[in-house]
């Protein structure tokens, strides 16, 4: 499902109904990446939508999370690129149970290779699986973790919190970074012309280039235009950058009502523009969600209302509300700031009751 929202790099679409497996697709706009949040039911996602990805970031193994990993296996496994997958400790020694158990004895050398990273509390454990050596297990680095963020590039970044699911299961913020943008009445009143130097202040602050190498402006000065040398370009760019709101997503899925994991998600959480949240159980059965480890209705209104997120999106509901689903709605108590994002039942082929399948075959 595909909804307009206010960013400027990420583009969001939730591929599942409300009472489908959750798998969130993210594509960052400067270089058509493809990022996906859970890979439980991904059969589908068009091809081109599963080679555009180069990373995937699990929640935790659970089948309704994770099956999808032998899809998108299938999909990539002959793609000359390494392939980049984050979850909760233990997801390496799934992964190397995946992929022992099919037989790889015509690898090519140009296969694709996985790096699958298990985040721990303090560190994030790296192994490497080449394709070109049938996916053998190598060993990787162990670096530690200074502070929540598990994933940094020119555009984004990934911070994750590990809750309790009776497993651990981890929930994601993806944050956009800041992108070069000028502010033109700033610009004008700097007394500065716009010219290539704005492309080279870009690669000052980007680039290969040095933030503290000098950088020549063009600067009006009465009727002409003059070259300047600037000796501090990232102090210069302070002066004349334009403001956009920071956006985020926040993805919380599988996590218990508990003191320490609603600390964690208020701490990561607090003011993402969209969060994608699961909501598993009504409020008729918060003792089922209690003993589950999930999130009820009372659950999600709390959340909403101390994170407040512009956009609110709840997924993952039960299929045993399969009848009574639209009733998730009525139950949800948003603040009034806050846009609710609303899920068919399915995206995906609807399942079929015993009784729907007789009746089909009457009619046939």
């Amino acid at each position: 499902m595909t909804q307009r929202f206010p960013f400027h790099t990420l583009e969001p679409t939730f591929f599942s109904g409300l009472l489908d497996d959750p798998v969130l697709h993210l594509t960052i706009r400067p270089t058509g990446k493809g990022l996906l949040l859970d890979c439980g039911r991904i059969h589908h996602l068009a091809k081109r939508v599963m080679k555009s990805l180069s990373t995937l970031f699990i929640s935790h193994a659970h089948m309704d999370h994770f099956m999808g990993i032998d899809t998108f296996i299938r999909s990539v496994h002959v793609a000359p690129k390494t392939i980049d997958i984050y979850g909760p400790p233990g997801l390496t020694k799934k992964m190397t149970c995946k992929l022992a158990g099919y037989d790889w004895n015509l690898a090519e050398p140009t296969w694709c290779s996985f790096r699958v990273h298990d985040v721990c509390a303090d560190c994030i454990e790296t192994a490497i699986f080449p394709g070109p050596e049938g996916f053998i297990r190598r060993s990787g680095d162990t670096v530690l973790r200074p502070d929540r963020t598990i994933y940094l590039d020119e555009q984004i970044k990934v911070e994750a919190e590990q809750c309790d699911h009776k497993i651990p299961s981890l929930v994601y913020r993806i944050s956009e970074l800041p992108s070069f943008l000028v502010d033109e009445e700033k610009l004008h009143r700097a007394g500065l012309v716009r010219g290539n130097w704005l492309r080279i202040l870009k690669k000052h602050l980007y680039g290969s280039k040095q933030a503290n190498e000098p950088l020549k402006v063009l600067r009006r000065q009465g009727e002409d235009i003059v070259e300047e040398l600037v000796e501090n370009p990232a102090n210069l760019y302070e002066r004349i950058c334009g403001e956009h709101p920071a956006a985020s997503i926040g993805y919380i899925t599988d996590i218990g009502f508990t003191g320490k994991n609603i600390e964690k998600i208020v701490n990561l959480m607090k003011g993402v523009t969209l969060l994608v949240c699961e909501c598993s159980f009504l409020r008729q059965d918060k003792e089922k969600a209690r003993m589950s480890a999930h999130l009820c209705t009372d659950d999600v209104n709390i959340l909403a209302d101390r994170l407040r997120p512009r956009f609110f999106l709840p997924m993952h509901l039960s299929k045993s509300y399969i009848h009574t689903w639209e009733r998730l709605y009525d139950e949800l108590e948003l603040p009034s700031s806050v846009t609710l994002v609303r899920l068919p039942k399915y995206l995906t082929p609807q399942p079929l009751l015993p009784c729907e399948a007789r009746k089909i075959a009457r009619q046939g």
